[in-house]
């Protein structure tokens, strides 16, 4: 990005910073907008995104290459608010850049509904990407920066664009506003609102709400939902914040060291995830090893170090078998009585510690070699020394590996 003469003049930005590559600005937005009036926005056809057998490797013809991605098969359905979640390098942000045309897959084709964008540019495919950074014009007003990309576009409908745009993020009153003048969440509507004016058939969103505070990043979650299914448009959105993606995503996939591991909506991967790592990496979680003692119409039994656990699954384990049963925290209920000895489901523990959260207490109690983490909600206080915790067998999940 450069500057040549002064702020009204010679500013370019490459295509890894904007919505549009090479587009330039010169001179004041020439308003004035239309009075406001009650919001309006007209829902367009909504792209299904469908990527076939995509693979990335970087330095493919070097001794040293990097696999990023490997055979990734997804369908992004028309509409949808479709979360990429993971640990960092687990190949989620170049995934979006490859559905953006920043990046060239090594093998494999990637279609917006029934055409095939793979060979062509970020700006033919229509797919729109948001950025951490936001990059807004400092010298622009809030509506000019809007306008930005609309120029492109050579769009005969601009002021009414704008103030379309402008009102469906709630900052048609700050029109006038520059940058700097703007809090970091009204930064990030701007940012959306700019995106959002040129008609994506795709919007792409990398870690929007990284750089606002928690707080801020709490408020914005449930705002950009209702700003991307207002407006209709295919979402992907990535993210390694596990609350954000559960929050508000239609459906997720987890993703690890280039492979997906599991797609499925918020609750399917919470409290039915495929294996220990979406487990371990969608919320906590507290991971017990056993044997099948029993098994059959659709229960198992398990032999552990904490006692025998009876647990729902959906297939037969036989016996003898050893597998790993995960329990949220949330899941164990409390007792504040001792009583004096573990049964199925049922297990004796000494408190570590105590934890006061205001709705909840979080505990972390240990029993016969094992470190447990509780919630109890609404919050426990002044517990005994020792308790006993209790659960469904609907509460445990059967781990595949």
């Amino acid at each position: 990005m450069r500057q040549s003469t002064g702020y009204g003049k010679g500013w370019t930005i490459r295509p890894e910073f904007c919505d549009r590559p090479l587009i330039a600005f010169d001179g004041p937005f020439d308003g004035p907008f239309p009075t406001p009036g009650p919001f309006r926005y007209t829902a367009l056809q909504m792209t299904q995104v469908r990527l076939d057998k995509i693979n990335k490797v970087f330095g493919a013809n070097s001794t040293s290459k990097t696999v990023a991605l490997n055979e990734i098969d997804l369908t992004i359905k028309s509409g949808e608010l479709f979360f990429l979640l993971g640990p960092s390098g687990c190949g989620k942000s170049t995934l979006l850049r490859l559905i953006a045309g920043l990046h060239e897959p090594t093998s494999g084709r990637i279609f917006f509904g029934d055409r095939d964008v793979t060979d062509l540019s970020t700006e033919k495919r229509n797919a729109v990407m948001c950025f951490q950074s936001y990059a807004l014009w400092p010298h622009m007003s809030v509506a000019q920066n809007v306008k930005f990309g609309l120029d492109v576009r050579k769009s005969d409908q601009t002021q009414s664009r704008i103030k379309e745009v402008l009102e469906l993020v709630r900052m048609f009153h700050k029109a006038d506003a520059k940058p700097n003048q703007l809090s970091g969440g009204q930064q990030q509507r701007v940012a959306l609102a700019r995106a959002l004016a040129v008609k994506p058939d795709c919007l792409l969103l990398d870690e929007p709400l990284s750089n606002l505070d928690a707080k801020l990043r709490q408020e914005m979650r449930s705002e950009i939902r209702r700003i991307c299914k207002a407006a209709g448009f295919t979402t992907i959105y990535v993210t390694h914040d596990q609350k954000e993606a559960l929050s508000i995503g239609d459906r997720i996939a987890v993703m690890k060291d280039g492979l997906i591991q599991q797609v499925g909506t918020p609750a399917e991967l919470y409290h039915r995830p495929a294996n220990m790592f979406v487990a371990d990496f969608i919320g906590q979680t507290n991971v017990i090893t056993g044997k099948v003692i029993e098994s059959g119409q659709g229960k198992i039994r398990v032999e552990t170090k904490l006692g025998p656990i009876a647990a729902v699954s959906a297939v037969d384990v036989p016996l003898g078998r050893e597998v790993k049963l995960a329990i949220r925290p949330e899941r164990l209920r409390v007792t504040p009585a001792w009583t004096g000895q573990n049964g199925d489901n049922r297990v004796v523990a000494s408190v570590i510690e105590s934890t006061f959260l205001g709705e909840a207490t979080e505990l972390k109690v240990h029993s016969n070699g094992l470190d447990l983490h509780v919630t109890a909600s609404p919050p426990l206080l002044d517990l005994p020394p020792q308790v006993t915790l209790s659960f469904e067998p609907d509460a445990v999940i059967v781990l595949n590996d």
